[in-house]
């Protein structure tokens, strides 16, 4: 009978679409079902996905016989809560009714047998164990993942398990993260072939691979970055330092800093932008610069923006236009030489032990460092005019995840306008949509229509 009725897919956990969206990109419809408890990651997944069925519910309040209606389903999707396996979550308790919610896959298998189950989780995944005083038992780590796979191999699974990543499949993020698949059809399991690779590698200079996407892309040059010396607020001290320690690494040390697009230029003095990203998360006492360069996949977006824009402004060094020497007190500051002389006093405040001074005081002899503010680029000196700072926007998150540039993020399906912290959450949260649509077309090819990822699979396969 399986063949004479349509096959469902479904994806529980769905939040705000990831996955949907890269098994819709395969399949060239939309999933049948998504469940997830959430009203806020509901709104979002109805908004683009409006021809699913939509249980905003546990996923263990949703019966799997009753929301299939005895229809036969070809792949069932689980993405369940990873903050009680991930090594950010630190000390804090574990629920245990969160840490066990992938059961709910093998509750799927045992009742409506789906041909393929694919579940998504980080890789800490593969620790589940028992809890003893409120966290996991170190002595049983991983003794629950194997009870979990051995009980879908007892209902006639064949299981098998791996680490991805997000950049390997297209999206300009470098997410890695844990892919168990099942399948009870008869059919070998396989994984998808990388599509693309680190742009220095013999693949991608061979061309049999494409390059990494870049962050760069998808940032929103036409958006102002208002510069650190403008604010009505100063910037937090360890913001501060965060900026520094980038322009030290990313632009000043970089022998190729990443030139921002032309329409980055704020006025017609500038004759180059430089920029990186600088990262919030957790602080270190190290020298360490937190951050990355926008010509490599963005690293792992978490459910509260932690990245910001920093832009540094660049003139050439023409004639008498060199600024002074850091020997001498500072010259007489005009409307155009302000910028130059709070960039100069904000690199030295920065530097080293963060000794610094007030910019209206003669520049202290630094001898070592008279050259801190000049950037050399296409062999020619540039010097510091002002630093630009923002936090990137949702709508550059959501396409660093992988996400379509259409997709829809900032109204719900009635119109309503949504909240920009729950669309920067839908995001941290999502799975990039590249892992679905390549897992999907290397696992049932069958459901799946034409589409360009199709040439890019066939060139991967001359790896093999």
């Amino acid at each position: 009978m399986r063949h004479l009725l349509k096959e469902l897919v479904v994806d529980n956990f769905a939040g705000g679409g990831g996955a949907s969206t890269g098994i819709e990109l395969a399949i060239g419809r939309s999933v049948d079902i998504a469940i997830n408890h959430d009203p806020a990651a509901i709104a979002m997944h109805k908004t683009n996905h409006p021809d699913t069925k939509h249980y905003c519910e546990s996923v263990w309040d949703v019966p799997p016989l009753e929301a299939t209606g005895g229809q036969p389903v070809a792949l069932a999707w689980f993405s369940p809560d990873c903050k009680h396996f991930s090594k950010a979550k630190g000390g804090k308790p574990v629920e245990k009714e969160i840490r066990g919610l992938a059961w709910v896959a093998v509750r799927w298998a045992a009742t409506v047998k789906p041909r393929v189950i694919m579940l998504e989780n980080v890789e800490e995944f593969q620790t589940w164990g028992p809890i003893k005083n409120g966290q996991p038992d170190p002595k049983q780590k991983g003794r629950t993942f194997r009870c979990f796979v051995n009980a879908l191999r007892r209902i006639g699974y064949e299981v098998e398990w791996r680490e991805l990543r997000a950049c390997d499949y297209g999206a300009p993020t470098i997410r890695k993260r844990f892919f168990l698949v099942a399948r009870c059809d008869g059919q070998p399991i396989k994984w998808p072939h990388p599509t693309h690779g680190e742009p220095n590698s013999i693949q991608v200079k061979k061309k049999l691979l494409k390059p990494w996407k870049p962050v760069g892309d998808e940032i929103d040059w036409s958006l102002n970055c208002v510069s650190i010396f403008e604010r009505k607020k100063p910037l937090a001290e360890k913001t501060q330092l965060r900026i520094h320690r980038g322009l030290q690494r990313f632009v000043l040390e970089n022998p190729h800093p990443y030139i921002a697009p032309i329409e980055a230029k704020r006025n017609n003095n500038v004759d180059l932008v430089t920029a990186f990203l600088a990262q919030y998360h957790s602080e270190t006492t190290s020298r360490e610069a937190r951050g990355q360069t926008l010509d490599k996949p963005i690293m792992t977006l978490d459910t509260s923006n932690r990245y910001a824009l920093v832009t540094s402004y660049l003139v050439k060094m023409k004639g008498s236009n060199i600024g002074q020497p850091m020997t001498e007190p500072i010259h007489t500051i005009t409307a155009g030489g302000l910028h130059f002389a709070e960039v100069r006093a904000f690199l030295v405040k920065y530097y080293g032990a963060g000794i610094g001074q007030e910019i209206s005081e003669p520049i202290h002899t630094i001898p070592t460092k008279d050259r801190f503010g000049l950037v050399t680029v296409y062999g020619e000196d540039h010097m510091i005019v002002d630093i630009g700072f923002r936090m990137l926007e949702p709508h550059e998150l959501f396409p660093s995840q992988g996400f379509p540039r259409e997709y829809i993020i900032d109204r719900d399906y009635t119109g309503k306008p949504y909240p920009k912290t729950e669309q920067v959450a839908r995001c941290g949260n999502s799975v990039p949509p590249p892992f679905a649509e390549a897992l999907v077309r290397a696992n049932l090819p069958e459901l799946c229509v034409d589409l360009p990822y199709q040439a890019e699979h066939q060139l991967a396969m001359q790896l093999v």
